[in-house]
This record gives C-alpha cells, sequence and structure tokens, in this order.
C-alpha cells in the first residue's frame, strides 16, 4: 500500500488514527509529514490508551490533536465510573471525543454499551464537542441516539450500514468517514457515494490492515485516491474539500 515518495497535493488530517497501537511513533509522525499529512486526531478507547494518547500529543503538540473515548470493545463494568470520569477531566483540552459508540456484534450488554455512549454524549454536549462515533451493526440505534443527545456534530466512523440511515445522518448534519477500504468494500462504496462531499472525513483508522497491510497516517493518499474515483473528481479537489470538512468539525 504505502509508496512513501507519493504526496497528496494539500495539506490533509488524518480524521482518525490509533497512534498508541503504534510502534516507532517519531517515524510514523515523519513519514505523514512527509506525504502531507500535517494532522492526525488520535483517537482513545480506553483509559490506557486515552493516557497514552494525550501523551503522543504532548510531544507531537500541533501535529497530534487527541481525542479520548471508551469504545464499545473496551468496556469493563467495574472500570465505567473511573474511565468517564478522566474523560470529564481532560475533554476540555481534546479535539473530539472518541471513539464512542455502540457494536452489537460483540458480548458486552447491548444495555451496557448504551448507558455507556449516552453517558458520553453528554459529556460531549457539557464541553461543546465533536464526536467520533463507531455504530458497526447498530446503525439505526446509533443514529438516534445521537439525535436525542442534541450533540451538535458527530462523525459517523468507517460508515458502511444501510442509506436509509444515512439520509437521517445527513438530515441531521453529521458526517462520516472514509476509510481505505473504500478501495474494495462495496457497502462502504455505497455509503459514501451516497453522502454530499462536504459531510464527508477522510481517515485511515491506522493501524488497521488493509488487503493484509497494516496503515499509518501517511496512507491517507489511498483514502483519497478511492474517493477521487468514487466522487469522481480530481484528487486536489478531493484533497481541498476533505481538509476543508476537517477544519470545520474539528473546529481547528
Amino acid at each position: 500500500m504505502r509508496a512513501y515518495k507519493d504526496k497528496l497535493p494539500f495539506d490533509l488530517i488524518d480524521s482518525h488514527a490509533h497512534l498508541n497501537e503504534m510502534d516507532q511513533i517519531d517515524e510514523v509522525i515523519q513519514r505523514a509529514i512527509e506525504s502531507r499529512v500535517n494532522r492526525i486526531v488520535a483517537v482513545g478507547m480506553d483509559m490506557d490508551s486515552n493516557i497514552r494518547t494525550l501523551q503522543i500529543a504532548e510531544v507531537f503538540e500541533g501535529v497530534v490533536l487527541p481525542a479520548i473515548g471508551y469504545h464499545p470493545w473496551s468496556i469493563q463494568v467495574e472500570k465505567i465510573d473511573e474511565t468517564l470520569e478522566y474523560i470529564k477531566e481532560n475533554l476540555v483540552g481534546c479535539s473530539a471525543l472518541g471513539e464512542v459508540g455502540l457494536d452489537y456484534k460483540i458480548k458486552i450488554k447491548k444495555t451496557v454499551q448504551q448507558e455507556v455512549f449516552q453517558k458520553a454524549l453528554e459529556l460531549a454536549c457539557v464541553f461543546n464537542k465533536p464526536a467520533i462515533v463507531h455504530s458497526r451493526y447498530s446503525y439505526e440505534r446509533t443514529q438516534k441516539m445521537v439525535r436525542s443527545s442534541g450533540i451538535v456534530k458527530a462523525v459517523f466512523h468507517w460508515y458502511s450500514g444501510p442509506l436509509d440511515v444515512l439520509d437521517l445522518i445527513i438530515k441531521d448534519g453529521h458526517y462520516i468517514s472514509a476509510t481505505p477500504a473504500l478501495a474494495y468494500s462495496k457497502y462502504h462504496q455505497a455509503a459514501i457515494a451516497h453522502m454530499p462531499m462536504d459531510q464527508i472525513l477522510a481517515e485511515t483508522d491506522c493501524p488497521v490492515s488493509y488487503k493484509g497491510k497494516a496503515s499509518e497516517p501517511c496512507d491517507l493518499i489511498e483514502t483519497v485516491r478511492a474517493l477521487s474515483l468514487i466522487k469522481n473528481e480530481p484528487m486536489d479537489v478531493i484533497c481541498r474539500i476533505m481538509a476543508e470538512n476537517a477544519m470545520r468539525f474539528f473546529g481547528f
């Protein structure tokens, strides 16, 4: 996937990366900058990753922009209160709340997931932060909870769900994000094709592997290439719009 000589035509923001899971972070950041990914929104999933994400953001201030959250995969009943309290204490200095949401393919009780998600969304409202939302196999419920929370801005990360639910997301003025999986995932392609250009963010979700290759922020060019094909627009146009969307969404 990675071709280090490739550069984006404009500076761009990777709107979703798990930098805490990556080794040799200095080199990862350098490759991103060389490819013109000049900002990276680093997301947390639990207490440990939130702490690590804030540490990385402090070291790479101005390049790494932290988001802290409580991913449904990471929920432990005995740690819910502690983790939510940590988010409450540190969210003010973050670019967003996330990653939070629902995942109905995992074994954690739906009621527990919904309780955590609801409380996290309430914090986003209190601190006026956008939310980065996970919604796998829970698209309708997640959309309803985001709508009822009153949150102003949410991005439904890697959305690959039904188009009727997507129409409600569009109506509410929220966003979905495109990943390198756009090159081959028919459900992801259908969602992105349906979505207005000004409500899409570009991301890598690194270090997720696509077609067997682990990703980095510099691989955002793969997302842009796939977007260019899906939307039938030149890459420079895609980059400009994605940069504008991210700036607007995160309030940079």
